[in-house]
């Protein structure tokens, strides 16, 4: 049974279905902590809220990318994904609370695509600094 988990094409199935999963929690997790629907938002056609989720996606995307590079195991991967999921989420924060002459989320959900760009930069931005550290 061992060599069944030390097939690749199993431990990629395995690491793609944690992802996928992990993917639709801390975006879950996410829209808990926004004061707007993102998927509600983007079917209206809202680019802000679009490109926002979207730097989301692949940053939470690429933490998980570095962690699956870093560790051996899936439960391993699993770990280091949801620590950087964590440092992700706290940098949602610490950029709302930079800017405190407007509601990083009302200028979202009024789609100044100006705002949900640098989201999308920050989100990214951070998850190559939180990847690279774990």
């Amino acid at each position: 049974m061992n060599t069944f988990w030390e097939n690749d094409l199993v431990q990629t199935a395995a690491y793609y279905s944690v992802v996928v999963l992990s993917i639709i929690v801390f975006l879950t997790i996410f829209e808990l902590v926004t004061k707007y629907k993102n998927w509600d938002e983007i079917q209206k056609g809202n680019m802000a809220v679009a490109m926002a989720t979207g730097g989301k996606i692949f940053g939470i995307a690429n933490i998980f990318r570095f962690s699956i590079n870093q560790h051996d195991s899936v439960l391993e991967m699993m770990g280091s994904g949801l620590f950087g999921f964590i440092l992700l989420l706290l940098g949602y924060f610490i950029y709302e609370f930079m800017t405190p002459k407007f509601k990083i989320d009302e200028e979202i959900r009024k789609d100044n695509r100006a705002v949900g760009f640098i989201s999308l930069v920050i989100s990214i931005g951070l998850s190559y600094v939180i990847g690279a550290s774990l």
